[in-house]
């Protein structure tokens, strides 16, 4: 039976933008493409978007999380939107803003040059910030969210919350369901977690020597004596993993979405679904199978970009120097 109450998403926000626009030529100073800036894209990123996300799986959605007093914060509250709740801590440092440059044309695609589908290609991406979560207690709206939640996802990205004490002792004692989405930059989930979910490369960077048999995966759960364990695998699906057994959730050929589609925030998509199940009473496998279908259908409307607001164009050239 479904237990009533927000999902709280507790974690590191980030801005993230698109830049986008076309390379038609490239720069007479390196081989690289200049890009002509046609418009920017912005949207909540990290703990920010797997809200976003949340609220399409509950009526209520309270965001924990790191806000600073600049202009990308107040970005950031905007573009989360009258659904999500926002429980704001101190932010020591500026708002993280990921910037990733797109284009399309021939200079786009090294060695493809010839290419004119209209694909966009990723050319570098661009951080800024260094904005990190303190070691303060906790607030008591913070607190009372928590204590009031029907399912509790951490959005660890590597800034600071996942390592918070205070955070850690509340959670250690949860009620509600648990599901962590670790970063390698991140603390070690809370023991006695629901649900950890690393992507393949999170996963095997754990592991002492790479696995031979999917079983061997369930060295993860021992180790950081959570209650199971999904690796994500892209448009293969994930594997669930207890103590001693394994479980592989296939997604069938018919769902999985082009080569080359993008995916930003699938990993996200996955992790809000699958706590959003949970809360709703499904057992692991359940769960994690929806994860995967939910994750699937996100990529196949377009991901991270159908939280997107475009701006309009910016009229001056942007060379960039580096490939991604």
């Amino acid at each position: 039976m479904a237990a009533t109450g927000p999902l709280v998403v507790v974690g590191d926000i980030l801005l993230d933008v698109d830049v986008e626009g076309t390379a038609d030529r490239r720069s007479p100073d390196a081989p690289v493409p200049v890009v002509d800036v046609t418009g920017r894209t912005y949207r909540p990123g990290g703990a920010g978007l797997a809200a976003r996300l949340a609220a399409d799986d509950s009526a209520e959605v309270v965001l924990i999380a790191g806000f600073a007093p600049d202009e990308a914060s107040e970005r950031l509250r905007a573009l989360l939107g009258p659904r999500v709740r926002v429980v704001a801590l101190p932010l020591h440092g500026a708002t993280v803003r990921k910037e990733r440059v797109l284009a399309t044309g021939p200079w786009a695609r090294p060695g493809a040059r010839g290419d004119q589908r209209g694909r966009r290609a990723l050319i570098t991406r661009i951080d800024y910030g260094d904005g990190r979560i303190g070691t303060d207690p906790l607030p008591d709206d913070a607190l009372d969210a928590l204590a009031a939640a029907r399912g509790v996802l951490v959005s660890d990205y590597g800034r600071g919350a996942s390592a918070h004490p205070h955070l850690r002792a509340v959670l250690k004692n949860a009620a509600a369901p648990v599901v962590w989405d670790p970063h390698p930059r991140g603390a070690a989930p809370v023991p006695g977690m629901t649900l950890v979910t690393p992507n393949r490369g999170e996963a095997l960077d754990q592991l002492a020597a790479p696995p031979t048999t999917d079983t061997d995966l369930c060295a993860l759960t021992r180790r950081w004596g959570v209650r199971a364990v999904a690796v994500t695998l892209g448009s293969e699906g994930a594997l669930v993993c207890g103590r001693h057994e394994c479980t592989r959730i296939a997604l069938p050929a018919e769902r999985r979405g082009p080569d080359g589609c993008d995916t930003c925030g699938a990993g996200d998509r996955f992790a809000t679904a699958a706590t959003a199940a949970l809360a709703d009473g499904h057992d692991l496998e359940q769960a994690v199978r929806r994860a995967v279908y939910a994750a699937a259908d996100f990529v196949a409307r377009g991901a991270a970009g159908t939280v997107s607001v475009t701006e309009s164009a910016v009229p001056e050239p942007v060379s960039v120097t580096s490939w991604a």
